[in-house]
């Protein structure tokens, strides 16, 4: 006997007949002997429509009560799956993130969970009941619904794996694995066995939209063990996400990503003295907006260029924020670009491989593309360029091809 969680995203529960094929799913998984913690989304399409719905209403929605209204769509699959489970004679009962008291902090729309209690939890399972929790919610320590943001639902069932001591968290969704590439990128993309946490952190970050980047980084703190599946085919193995040390063979890269949702902000002319740094950062992270990428350009004339990438959903947020510095700051002009995409290798053999750098650069010139911005850590190379689909798409596939990731297994 094991315990279990298994997460099912949108497109597993996206209506009725794919509930039932779930509840099946789950009911064998329970009737071979194990014990079962289900974690799952709104149906497919649903937060889109009720996003829709309350930007009809308005321009500038309220971030508390976008929460309350997004957090309905996981009561809705919740219910109807254990609907689904009873009738095939499956003791089950559903929870709402706040019952079974997943805390977070109060950053509606985008909160990280605090602590999860996981008694109720516990009870149910004695009770010899398949327990069904709603992703992407919680309630912050002012008793305030709350949402983890967009794949939020992957870090509620890697936190839940965590809070019970489960032997294995299973992410059903709709590919059956995690791949070297997105396959609908780059056709002769390879699904791997195994990749690391600090990989598949990187990944997911990065635009890999497989695992929210928050489930990973809870995993690889508590050392739950995940693994990848296809909801569509069961049968079919997926990858697990792993300790480094249990990787057999590593790759200088393992995979790449592209994350279509950036955003370049430049501030042309910012005086050169100490704190400037420390006042633009600072004012975007008490908003909680994140940055990822920043290119301070030479000093000329006692003056700097600086530029860096936010999510897209950030900008207009951080347009306000910048526009309201101009007292301080005195820039010369502010310049904003939504129309980039970001393109990365990642791969934990990167360290004491040289040559990686070079290897990339070369094949994108030989793509004909153009850089705008490049950022690096240890195991990742990013850069910025020009959105253009055909371009992407080329420049994609000339990474997979000069890094030789069709040979990976």
């Amino acid at each position: 006997m094991a315990l279990i969680v298994q997460k099912y995203g949108g497109t597993s529960v996206a209506d009725a007949e794919r509930v039932k094929f779930v509840a099946e799913h789950v009911a064998a998984t329970k009737r071979a002997g194990n014990d079962v913690v289900i974690v799952v989304s709104a149906p497919a399409g649903m937060t889109n429509d009720l996003t829709n719905r309350a930007f009809q209403i308005t321009d500038m929605p309220d971030s508390r009560e976008m929460d309350m209204l997004l957090s309905t769509g996981e009561q809705i699959s919740i219910a109807l799956l254990a609907m689904a489970l009873q009738a095939i004679g499956v003791k089950a009962v559903s929870f709402t993130g706040p019952q079974v008291c997943i805390r977070t902090d109060n950053a509606h729309q985008k909160a990280r969970i605090l602590d999860i209690n996981a008694n109720r939890i516990g009870r149910e399972i004695s009770q010899d009941k398949v327990v069904i929790v709603a992703g992407f919610q919680g309630i912050s320590d002012i008793d305030e619904i709350t949402t983890l943001g967009r794949g939020g639902s992957d870090t509620t069932a890697v936190a839940v794996a965590a809070a019970i001591g489960a032997d294995i968290c299973e992410i059903y969704t709709d590919v059956d694995g995690i791949y070297t590439c997105d396959p609908r990128m780059v056709p002769n993309a390879s699904k791997l066995k195994k990749i690391s946490y600090d990989e598949m952190l990187e990944l997911a970050s990065l635009g890999a939209k497989v695992l929210h980047p928050r489930s990973v980084e809870v995993a690889k703190l508590h050392d739950v063990k995940l693994c990848v599946r296809s909801s569509f085919n069961t049968h079919i193995g997926g990858t697990f996400v792993v300790k480094q040390e249990e990787i057999e063979q590593e790759y200088a890269v393992t995979g790449i990503a592209c994350d279509k949702n950036v955003a370049k902000v430049s501030i042309i002319g910012v005086e050169d003295r100490p704190g400037i740094a420390a006042e633009i950062f600072g004012a975007l992270a008490d908003e909680k907006i994140s940055v990822d990428m920043i290119i301070q350009s030479a000093m000329v004339d006692n003056m700097n260029d600086i530029a860096f990438t936010i999510h897209q959903s950030d900008l207009k947020q951080t347009q306000l924020i910048l526009k309201g510095l101009k007292g301080t700051l005195k820039y010369d002009d502010l310049l904003f670009d939504d129309d980039v995409v970001k393109i990365s290798v990642v791969g934990a053999g990167m360290v004491g491989t040289y040559g990686v750098a070079a290897r990339m650069f070369t094949a994108l010139r030989d793509a004909n593309i153009n850089l705008d911005l490049i950022g690096t850590s240890e195991i990742k190379i990013s850069v910025i360029i020009k959105y253009d689909e055909d371009s992407l798409r080329r420049g994609m596939q000339a990474l997979h091809d000069v890094f030789e990731l069709d040979k990976i297994d």
